[in-house]
């Protein structure tokens, strides 16, 4: 088979790296990474990492020696310039060059910014993406001063949440009309709402951004209803885009992200893409997914597929969101539902997504065995009556009998 080079060190990269030495794959394994660090986990950054309660080391995913232990040649602060996918060679921004036999492209993605013409690139501006950003971040969270999160979805909501925590006055515009709205049904954006409002943020929906204010550093935003809000600090959560910068440049196809056939493969002989890069089909259309679990799923496939597999990929969907003392806990793909169902259980509540008869998703808040049970049936392809459900009486784990 011969030298496998993986280009990321995220979880998508370490996963196929892993798998490959744990399926018993004997020839050379270099993994090139930009950041100074080993890979290591993103969601603890805008949560616990951000917050002090947890150290830099506790996010590496595997401690340095096993690396070396495992005979993977690991790279880091090395940039990769080019692919030349005729002569299966990169060269890095360094200098000099890497042969491979199959190349792994594990490039993750990129926050969107604001551009500089409305000030995004005033001091005071920040994204929270990695290591460095939640470095540049943690200094600037001091009580009272005065932070606008730019943004709705789930990293705006995080970092409100913890910026209240730090006891900044928070203010959160999302253009949308509402939180939540790519991504969830309004029964859990009217929860989260709530959920904030109870800790003092402020919540701007329908409203958009027209520019930030201020000569050096921000000092203010002009919003798009013609208001101003004063702040000391805006944080950018506007999502994230894939990057397949150097697969452009090398000519392979991209379509939302590194275009990959079932089994991972992209356009070019012997490149493969996975984790938050790589679009993949799905029905009758194509997916992108931006999870933990997606990144180790899709990267274990690929390194079963390097070694001769065979293997489609069917995406078995899992998220989740802390929010204060809250835990989301999310099963499925909701896209598409027609329907959705709320299970009160007190103190927890889960709201189930239908289309038609079948089930698809299910956001669990503060209910583990809701988003277990949920995560099996959907996994298993049943679909219990919404009715029986929702019942509070209903022993869901009876559910998965039968």
């Amino acid at each position: 088979m011969g030298h496998v080079v993986v280009v990321g060190a995220g979880q998508a990269g370490l996963a196929c790296v892993a798998r490959l030495r744990a399926d018993g794959f004997t020839d050379p394994i270099t993994l090139l990474g930009e950041e100074p660090h080993p890979p290591y986990q993103r969601p603890p950054l805008s949560k616990a990492y951000l917050l002090g309660e947890m150290g830099r080391e506790r996010l590496f995913l595997r401690p340095q020696s096993f690396y070396g232990e495992h005979g993977i040649d690991l790279r880091l602060g090395q940039a990769v310039a080019a692919v030349d996918t005729g002569r299966r060679e990169l060269t890095m921004a360094t200098g000099g060059t890497i042969p491979y036999a199959d190349l792994v492209l594990a490039t993750g993605s990129r926050p969107r910014r604001l551009p500089s013409a409305i000030g995004g690139d005033l001091d005071g501006v920040l994204v929270m993406r990695d290591v460095h950003d939640a470095d540049r971040l943690a200094p600037e969270l001091i009580a009272g001063r005065r932070v606008l999160v730019v943004g709705g979805g789930y990293i705006g909501l995080e970092a409100a949440a913890v910026c209240a925590k730090r006891g900044l006055d928070v203010t959160l515009v999302e253009m949308a009309p509402r939180i939540l709205q790519r991504v969830a049904a309004p029964e859990t954006s009217d929860y989260f709402r709530a959920l904030h409002a109870g800790h003092g943020v402020r919540i701007l929906e329908g409203v958009g951004l027209s520019r930030l204010l201020g000569e050096r550093r921000v000092e203010g935003a002009l919003l798009s209803d013609g208001t101003e809000v004063a702040c000391d600090l805006v944080l950018v959560g506007v999502g994230i885009v894939p990057d397949t910068r150097l697969a452009e440049a090398a000519g392979i196809e991209v379509d939302n992200g590194i275009k990959t056939d079932a089994q991972g493969r992209t356009s070019a002989p012997q490149v493969w893409a996975c984790g938050d890069c790589a679009s993949f089909p799905h029905g009758e259309a194509r997916l992108r997914l931006e999870s933990v679990g997606h990144a180790i799923d899709q990267g274990e496939l690929v390194a079963r597929n390097i070694m001769g597999a065979g293997e489609e990929y069917r995406p078995l969907p899992w998220f989740w969101s802390d929010q204060y003392d809250t835990k989301l806990q999310i099963a499925g793909l909701s896209q598409g539902y027609d329907a959705v169902h709320v299970r009160d259980t007190p103190p927890g509540r889960s709201h189930w997504y239908y289309r038609g008869d079948r089930l698809l998703a299910v956001d669990a808040v503060d209910d583990p065995r809701a988003y277990m049970i949920g995560k099996r049936l959907i996994e298993a392809g049943r679909s219990p009556s919404p009715r029986v459900v929702t019942d509070p009486g209903t022993d869901l784990k009876a559910l998965l009998k039968g």
